[in-house]
């Protein structure tokens, strides 16, 4: 392993910084609660957003740009807590709808679409302003009134497809999903030829634009991993240019005297699955995993419950053991006589080959993935 130099340590260190202390920076240096927001998804009928409402300090410090306002505005960021029981409206057009935060400040909300979006802008906005307090609530009251925005991805009408990814063994190695592991290899060790695997990015450019190159796939991302880690992964995959799209994650936070122990991560899984699959009826879905965890039985599953929706299902081969390859077989020979296929793949090219041979990618796309997998293996 080659160590990189002091100097390159440092540059790297600064990016950490900045890009840490970016989240707080964007929410202004005073005091007071902030709704923060992830990107959503949707149809022309229905749109799906989460975000959270938090306390930050303002600690009233003006150190001008540098490391030292950089720590400032990460203690800032560490020190947030979650606001409970907030009111949150939320517009999309001329669609409304109010949520309330649950015990940590989260929020979702399933906004019904009534008036038809703008064609061609595939990215709408969500418009979110914190409400006044009800009574007892954590909420804030009598404060500054505070406003935020979001993305939402409203595929075109004539999308043909939409594809569903695990992250973690999927799209980035074992353990990279850490915080600290993941931001030591984005700014420091220059690794993101190590962080993603071969051919990843090239294969999911290739499955959003597809067989025509003008399709504009929804592509839609989960994680085993917590919210923390959501800034992380959203500069991950701009560096490693992965079409981005919705992140949802799968780590419940806390529990509750009506659910004393959290939700199995795949249960979650299947059941964010299954919103997409109602969300975008009319489309076959592509869903992509790992053989390290349950992906195989949570899709084979899906496969029963909802048949003639799976077009594909693509496994990662990360696991060791012929066990598990028999296992997989016999969920392939399953799902096959359902019309579906499932393929358990050594690399992102096997993926692109059989994805490229059944109309699904173009071949320039094929020709990508080859060219990356040849080229990360010379490295």
């Amino acid at each position: 392993m080659i160590l990189p130099s002091p100097r390159a340590v440092y540059r790297g260190l600064r990016k950490m910084l900045r890009f840490l202390a970016r989240p707080a920076r964007r929410a202004g240096s005073r005091g007071g609660p902030v709704i923060q927001t992830y990107r959503g998804y949707g149809s022309r009928d229905e749109v799906f957003l989460m975000g959270r409402v938090f306390r930050q300090p303002g600690l009233g410090l003006k150190l001008g740009e540098g490391p030292l306002d950089d720590l400032v505005n990460i203690a800032r960021r560490t020190a947030r807590w979650g606001i409970r029981d907030a009111r949150v409206a939320v517009t999309v057009g001329d669609a409304r709808a109010s949520v309330t935060t649950d015990r940590d400040g989260y929020f979702s909300v399933q906004l019904p679409i009534e008036e038809p979006l703008p064609d061609g802008a595939f990215w709408q906005q969500a418009r979110l302003e914190l409400l006044p307090a009800s009574e007892k609530s954590d909420a804030p009251s009598g404060e500054r009134s505070v406003a935020a925005t979001a993305e939402i991805y409203i595929p075109p009408r004539e999308v043909d497809l939409a594809v569903v990814s695990d992250i973690d063994d999927t799209v980035i190695y074992t353990g990279v999903a850490s915080k600290l592991t993941m931001m030591y290899q984005l700014f420091i060790a220059k690794a993101r030829h190590r962080t993603a695997f071969p051919g990843v990015s090239a294969f999911y450019r290739a499955l959003f634009h597809g067989e025509s190159g003008e399709r504009r796939r929804p592509m839609l991302y989960v994680s085993r991993g917590p919210w923390s880690i959501y800034d992380v992964l959203v500069e991950f995959f701009r560096l490693n240019h992965i079409p981005h799209g919705p992140v949802l994650f799968l780590r419940e936070w806390g529990v509750t005297l009506q659910r004393p122990l959290p939700i199995r991560a795949k249960d979650h899984k299947a059941m964010l699955i299954e919103r997409m699959l109602s969300l975008y009826q009319q489309l076959p879905f592509v869903l992509i995993g790992d053989s390290g965890q349950h992906d195989p039985e949570v899709y084979a599953d899906l496969v029963a419950r909802y048949p003639g929706r799976i077009h594909t299902i693509y496994i990662r081969h990360v696991h060791q053991g012929e066990d598990r390859d028999q296992a997989i077989q016999a969920l392939a020979d399953r799902v096959a006589q359902s019309g579906c296929q499932m393929i358990l793949a050594k690399d992102s090219l096997e993926m692109a080959q059989h994805a490229f041979q059944n109309g699904l990618i173009a071949e320039r796309g094929l020709q990508e993935v080859r060219a990356d997998c040849r080229r990360r293996s010379e490295q």
